[in-house]
């Protein structure tokens, strides 16, 4: 009986999931005609980011739209236009865990303030490396896995603007799309940051983010990973790779 009301449940929200995306293609298509090429799945996720509200998912996504159109106006970012963020060697990607989803690992003590290339190329950085993930996910899944490797991370690594720039994006332009966040490593004098840096997350993406006492470090990891996917460095099988090579 249980099983069966769970099974009725999860059918009506389906409908109600289907029923609204056709709401929103009708909203969208209507100012954008370019929406027509956008699948459903995409309009699911900017839908349950702004919790199955159409109007305000619709105002999401034509704004997705036209901030794509001006800032990967080629359709995606190349390596040339983000060789300083590249030369620190600080995005690794390697594995899935148990859902299928792909896992990237982020060394933080390895970021410095981008004085070459400024904000703007830690941005193309940040799309690039989004959409890298996003290409590896396979057929059925939506949501990556990240792994924030804060070991070594001092004043000199923090750069808040970078990090407030990072989370819009992902938060604005990628709804749905993270899975879950690991920070491990984390030194004291980082959480003076991530005061500043919290209120700005929102509701959606604090449930995914996830403190990783070193103790528990890769007991914590194996519950989603196994261990033939977790990266070397935390006791697993698998290398680091620069996600510039994958």
């Amino acid at each position: 009986m249980m099983m069966m009301s769970c099974e009725y449940m999860k059918s009506n929200i389906d409908e109600k999931e289907e029923t609204k995306i056709r709401l929103m293609r009708a909203l969208v298509e209507k100012q954008d005609p370019s929406s027509k090429e956008v699948d459903d799945p995409t309009l699911r996720r900017f839908l349950r980011a702004r919790d199955l509200d159409v109007e305000k998912a619709s105002g999401m996504f034509l704004k997705y739209l036209k901030w794509r159109q001006t800032f990967v106006p080629n359709g995606s970012i190349s390596l040339s236009e983000v060789p300083n963020e590249l030369s620190q060697n600080k995005m690794f990607m390697q594995g899935f865990d148990k859902k299928g989803r792909p896992i990237a690992t982020v060394l933080g003590a390895r970021h410095f303030q981008n004085k070459l290339g400024g904000l703007e190329e830690f941005k193309r950085f940040v799309v690039y490396i989004l959409d890298k993930i996003c290409s590896r996910i396979p057929p059925g899944q939506e949501k990556f896995v990240v792994i924030g490797d804060l070991k070594g991370w001092g004043y000199s690594n923090s750069d808040l603007r970078a990090y407030l720039g990072a989370l819009s994006i992902l938060q604005d332009y990628y709804p749905e799309r993270l899975g879950k966040l690991f920070i491990v490593h984390a030194p004291y004098i980082f959480m003076t940051v991530w005061k500043i840096v919290y209120p700005f997350i929102d509701n959606n993406t604090k449930k995914k983010i996830v403190f990783v006492q070193d103790k528990k470090l890769k007991s914590t990891l194996l519950e989603e990973i196994d261990e033939s996917q977790i990266p070397e460095i935390y006791g697993g099988q698998l290398p680091l790779v620069p996600i510039q090579e994958t």
